[in-house]
């Protein structure tokens, strides 16, 4: 499989913007990554987004953020309380917000949900994310989910099983409120990442899809 690489170089620091829709939708759809970046990348930086939590999820939301952009150069992490399930019905509010992560971030790479998620909260952070960012790199992650919506991606990040394993302890760790959900459980998220280590034929059996919509050579 034929490889790029984002940026002007494979080690030229990243400016990332990581948008999620709830606290922990940024760890399971693109933690590796992220996790993968920040250790080869020396002096990237991330702007963080999360747009909808309580006050519990918050907590859990930071906690987590922190250890996942230890290596970070610089970050800002941001949490918003619009409310769950909702965010079709706050779509002005929301896109304003948009406009204040705009102004706050210079991304080079977007990550974000999905556009053709099922969940109406996903799928309003990925069109606001192309309205808003429209001279960008936008890598759209995949959640595992009861709706079964995972499609057929075009973008692959080979993570090795070192990685793979941290992004999962992070996320049990610091995501106690969601122990109760049945899908929420190790072999979830080691599933779908052997499934797309496969597809890419990974060194190390595991990676992370995304989509990306438009790139240019």
């Amino acid at each position: 499989m034929l490889p790029v690489a984002l940026g002007a170089g494979a080690n030229q620091a990243l400016r990332i913007l990581c948008l999620g829709a709830h606290s922990d939708d940024i760890e399971i759809g693109c933690g590796g990554t992220l996790l993968r970046l920040l250790g080869e990348r020396a002096g990237s930086s991330v702007h963080w987004v999360v747009l909808s939590a309580t006050p519990e999820r918050e907590r859990e939301a930071n906690a987590s953020a922190a250890e996942f952009l230890a290596e970070a150069q610089s970050s800002t992490v941001v949490v918003k309380t619009f409310p769950e399930s909702f965010f079709p019905s706050a779509w002005a509010d929301i896109k304003n917000s948009f406009e204040e992560i705009k102004r706050a971030a210079n991304p080079d790479v977007v990550l974000c949900h999905h556009r053709k998620d099922f969940h109406q909260d996903h799928r309003v952070v990925a069109e606001l994310a192309w309205n808003t960012f429209r001279d960008h790199v936008i890598l759209e992650y995949e959640i595992p989910k009861y709706e079964g919506d995972l499609a057929t991606p075009n973008f692959y990040v080979p993570i090795s099983r070192l990685v793979a394993d941290r992004k999962v302890d992070l996320l049990l760790r610091h995501f106690a409120s969601q122990a109760v959900r049945p899908w929420f459980r190790p072999d979830t998220f080691h599933g779908l990442m052997a499934v797309r280590g496969v597809e890419c034929n990974a060194p190390q059996g595991r990676a992370e899809a995304f989509h990306a919509r438009k790139l240019s050579l």
